[in-house]
């Protein structure tokens, strides 16, 4: 399959659990919709742009003194800049090089957004953007169909795979990089593009003409590994991925013609995402108790965050499988089933983000992205640098040795500038929230596990021989 960015769509449909089974996940809560968790760029790896689902608002200017002396050697540079400079220098680009050099100098993930990089944060909050509902890649300097997606523009318009994009409105696509033609294919929803297509029985090239809609983009996977054991894979946490989630379980609830024995929740490589995305699948095993709360300098970035009564699985046992790409809202769901003894964490230790940032706008084009706060798991863990150690260390199943491993693992303490941690001591009444001690397949593409996944197949072993303990155990409690 060829590589590089894709528009990757799904259908955004109301969900219903089968009859006789309804759900009503509780969050008590109130979402701090404008916090984002994850946003991470590995070196040669592609992009995982995670977001905030609103912006906070402009709101009243700092208080705190300016630094004048500092402020007039900026105006002196930027005059002689401007005066002496060999080229004519556009004041708008050193004034957003200024802005960007001073957001460099705090940790990684705190940066300034232009108006193209706010527009992509925005569609990966919502996880929504306007565009056709294909998967495409390059294939000899062509654009490519891998797949439209159900019941989009793309697929109604009777696109096919495999055919080839050769024009996109009369714009020819030979020599554009992916992400150009992407950007073309996408648009305001309800206007017209055309696209001159390749297809092999097809002797000519021929037009088609699409009308752009909201797409949704799929961030949960889903398929029956055995009967009674399914597997759920969250790529990204965004704005609807708990309802998402939700209509995963009801699906694979009904293929297997009743209540699951125990689910493998894969989140492997998942770069983070929204708080409320990742607060709102914990709540969806939990029954109780704090989630995950946050703390920061300003009053706003205080918050805590609870359980509902409803456990979508009713207590079935759940293996979480993690890695070294799974970072922050990852590690939030992560930590809060593992504080609450709800799930096996089994993989290797995951990359370590546990701090939250803000968008902050700037005017309508452009915002901030700032680390307001960090976050710590229920029993007051700060994974910052640290990550989330497995409860069963398991690494994939390839032989190297560990150093190698190691080399190519990227870390959250291995970036420049990272904050440090800073473990908050639990109050009293901090105590008094913690947990008890006691306590149809989808496409197949690289997402979707098979048999040579050392690491799934070994969780489900594990997942089918908690499942055993777990009914000899509840046998015996029974028995005279």
């Amino acid at each position: 399959m060829p590589s590089g960015p894709s528009e990757r769509i799904a259908s955004d449909t109301p969900h219903s659990f089968p009859e006789g089974r309804p759900r009503n996940i509780m969050m008590r809560f109130h979402f701090a919709q404008r916090f984002c968790l994850g946003a991470l760029l590995l070196a040669g790896a592609t992009v995982a742009v995670t977001h905030a689902e609103e912006t906070a608002p402009a709101g009243p200017q700092p208080t705190a003194d300016l630094p004048l002396d500092e402020l007039r050697t900026f105006a002196d540079v930027f005059g002689r800049i401007k005066e002496d400079y060999v080229e004519q220098a556009d004041d708008r680009s050193l004034i957003e090089s200024a802005i960007r050099g001073m957001l460099s100098g705090l940790d990684p993930h705190s940066s300034y957004l232009n108006a193209e990089e706010y527009r992509d944060l925005q569609v990966g909050t919502s996880g929504e953007f306007g565009g056709l509902g294909i998967e495409v890649g390059l294939e000899d300097g062509f654009v490519k169909v891998i797949a439209p997606i159900d019941d989009t523009p793309a697929q109604r318009a009777g696109l096919q795979a495999g055919d080839m994009i050769i024009r996109i409105d009369e714009k020819p696509i030979k020599g554009l990089g992916l992400d150009e033609a992407v950007k073309l294919m996408r648009g305001k929803p309800g206007t017209e593009i055309r696209l001159t297509i390749m297809r092999g029985t097809e002797q000519s090239p021929f037009d088609v003409t699409i009308e752009r809609a909201i797409i949704q983009v799929a961030s949960v996977k889903s398929r029956m590994l055995e009967p009674g054991f399914g597997y759920v894979r969250i790529t990204s946490f965004q704005a609807h991925t708990t309802d998402d989630m939700q209509k995963a379980m009801g699906q694979l609830e009904k293929t297997n013609g009743g209540k699951l024995e125990g689910l493998i929740l894969d989140l492997r490589n998942n770069p983070g995402g929204v708080l409320s995305g990742a607060v709102g699948v914990s709540d969806a095993f939990l029954t109780r108790g704090l989630i995950v709360y946050t703390q920061g300098r300003v009053k706003d970035s205080k918050m805590q965050f609870e359980a509902g009564p409803d456990d979508l699985l009713d207590g079935a046992p759940i293996v979480v499988l993690v890695n070294g790409g799974s970072a922050s809202a990852s590690e939030i769901v992560a930590g809060a089933l593992q504080d609450h003894k709800r799930a096996i964490i089994m993989g290797t230790r995951t990359f370590g983000k546990g701090s939250v940032q803000t968008i902050v706008p700037i005017d309508d084009t452009t915002a901030l992205k700032l680390t307001t706060a960090r976050y710590y798991t229920p029993s007051g863990r700060s994974i910052q640098a640290q990550g989330i150690e497995p409860d069963i260390v398991l690494h994939p199943g390839e032989f190297k040795p560990k150093s190698d491993d190691d080399l190519k693992s990227v870390k959250e303490a291995d970036l420049m500038r990272h904050l440090g941690e800073e473990t908050e001591v639990p109050s009293a009444a901090d105590e008094a929230q913690r947990p008890p001690e006691e306590e149809k397949a989808n496409e197949e593409d690289s997402d979707s596990p098979t048999i040579d996944d050392f690491q799934l197949n070994e969780a489900l072993n594990v997942l089918k021989g908690v499942t055993i303990f777990g009914s000899r155990k509840a046998g015996s409690e029974k028995a005279p």
